[in-house]
This record gives C-alpha cells, structure tokens and sequence, in this order.
C-alpha cells in the first residue's frame, strides 16, 4: 500500500496494491485458489494468454463452485474462464478514491482492477476494499 503520510489519501494510486497477482483465464481453478492462499488474498485479475486483462475470479466464485454440486463434481476440469466475472471493472489510479468506492458499492464488488492510462487492459494495481478501510483508519488516527 502506497499511502501518502500526514496527507488523507485521495487518489487510488495513493491506496492501490501494486504489481498485482493474476491467473491465466485458462488456469485449473486449483492453481486460481492456490495464488489466493498463498498471497492471502481474495480476488485475482485474469489475463488471457497475451496479458490483457478478460475478467476477475474471487473467493466468492470459488465458493460457489464448492457449493454447487454440479460445479463441484466437474472441479478438476473446470477453468478460471469457466466462474471469473467479465468483463472486470477498472478504475485508473489518477481517479479519486471517492468515485472507486461509489463504484464498487453500486456493483457490490470488493475490488477493481487498476489499469495502465495508455492501455485499458494492463492490470497495475488493485484497489480492494481492505485498502479503503485502511486508510480509513489512517486518516481516523491522524485526526485524532
């Protein structure tokens, strides 16, 4: 988390996890929940095979494939392309964070992708709603 001290973060470059992990959309849904244990996280850009970004899996999604008998029973063949959510809403990290969390809240989402200014479907970062209630309290300690 990049967040500017004694200055509230404001824009979602200020807040956003840089460098993120992906899964291929052509994965096992195996390595998907592997990348997410192993980086305690819970969600994942997917790219397709020349890095473009084609949508976003969760815990959430993978739940549901746990949940779900038909899912469940057909795991091993199933691939992120098969539960990942597309297309994947982004944000750029020169948008405020106000406008990013007005967003996930109105498609009760718990992240966006951050993607590069000069191509819409370059993952750079992520903005999880962890990160919005960090700073959260940051700017609740700094006041006071």
């Amino acid at each position: 988390m990049n967040v500017v001290s004694h200055n509230a973060p404001r824009l979602v470059g200020d807040l956003m996890a840089l460098e993120p992990v992906t899964v291929r959309a052509d994965a096992p849904l195996a390595v998907a929940a592997t990348l997410l244990d192993r980086h305690h996280i819970s969600g994942l850009p997917v790219v397709d095979a020349a890095g473009s970004l084609v949508g976003v899996l969760s815990q959430t999604d993978l739940l549901r494939a746990r949940a779900t008998e038909y899912l469940w029973t057909n795991w091993s063949g199933l691939r992120v392309k098969h539960l990942m959510t597309s297309p994947a809403l982004t944000v750029h990290r020169d948008q405020p964070i106000a406008i990013a969390a007005r967003k996930m809240e109105r498609h009760h989402v718990h992240r966006l992708v951050v993607v590069a200014d000069e191509d819409e479907q370059l993952p750079i970062g992520v903005l999880a709603t962890s990160d919005l209630v960090r700073a959260m309290a940051l700017q609740a300690e700094e006041q006071g």
